[in-house]
């Protein structure tokens, strides 16, 4: 086993794991999104075998820089986790990207871990996570916050209210970040599509922590809502989108 950092130099090398074509115009708003958030001590490490064949990646930040709504200064927040394989999800290789972090976060002077996990998809569920010492501080919606701490004097990190945030957006809004690469791909067959049909969608790209930390969604970086409700909070396709306005504005699209 080797753990490779992935850095704004050698990306085009070893890619961001999740999207491997360099070419893919989600890549480079990837990689442009990466170097400004490298800086603020954003790290991803992708394990590969001895063979180099890619086994998984860890995506982690300090919280107060996280792209998601949470609050927690003290702890490094990891964003995304995955092993590849399903026959290689019992190895104790998500163990072993966890205690990565930890030490990056012991590191840095930090009071612990954290992560929000769901039961759905687009992120990883709680199990990894409680089998390696987490334990779950708070819920909302389909989304748990998960903590892992070795100082039990430190205040826990808690999650933002983005219900409260929905309310602002009245008519059709969509808000991503490049944050995740494919994104930008979802954004644009939603635009085109809401083109297509006469629907006015307002277009906005996250670029800020304090943005996406008042997204309206919990995983935060993908938001599309109709006056004040969150309809969707991951990247979609096109044919979901036009399902969802069949079933939204009763089109025949």
């Amino acid at each position: 086993m080797k753990l490779i950092e992935v850095t704004p130099e050698n990306a085009l090398q070893e890619t961001f794991f999740c999207i491997k074509d360099t070419k893919r115009h989600g890549f480079k708003d990837k990689h442009n999104w990466f170097e400004k958030r490298y800086t603020e001590g954003m790290r991803i490490k992708i394990l590969k075998s001895d063979a180099d064949k890619m086994l998984g990646f860890i995506e982690y930040v300090p919280a107060k820089f996280a792209w998601r709504p949470i609050e927690g200064d003290n702890y490094m927040f990891i964003h995304c986790i995955y092993i590849y394989s399903k026959k290689e999800r019992q190895k104790g290789y998500g163990a072993l990207l966890l205690k990565d972090a930890e030490n990056e976060a012991k590191a840095n002077g930090l009071d612990g871990l954290c992560v929000m996990t769901s039961d759905g998809g687009w992120l990883a569920n709680k199990s990894l996570f409680e089998k390696n010492d987490f334990h779950q501080i708070e819920t909302k919606d389909r989304f748990q916050l998960l903590v892992k701490t070795w100082n039990t004097a430190a205040l826990l990190p808690k999650l933002i209210d983005w219900h409260a945030e929905q309310k602002k957006y009245k008519g059709w809004h969509l808000l991503y970040s490049d944050q995740c690469p494919w994104n930008e791909k979802s954004s644009e067959a939603i635009l085109n599509l809401a083109m297509d049909v006469g629907l006015d969608m307002t277009l906005t790209k996250i670029t800020s922590v304090k943005e996406a930390k008042a997204a309206p969604s919990g995983f935060g970086v993908f938001n599309l809502l109709r006056d004040g409700r969150l309809i969707v909070d991951h990247y979609i396709s096109h044919t979901r989108f036009k399902n969802i306005l069949k079933k939204e504005l009763n089109l025949k699209v």
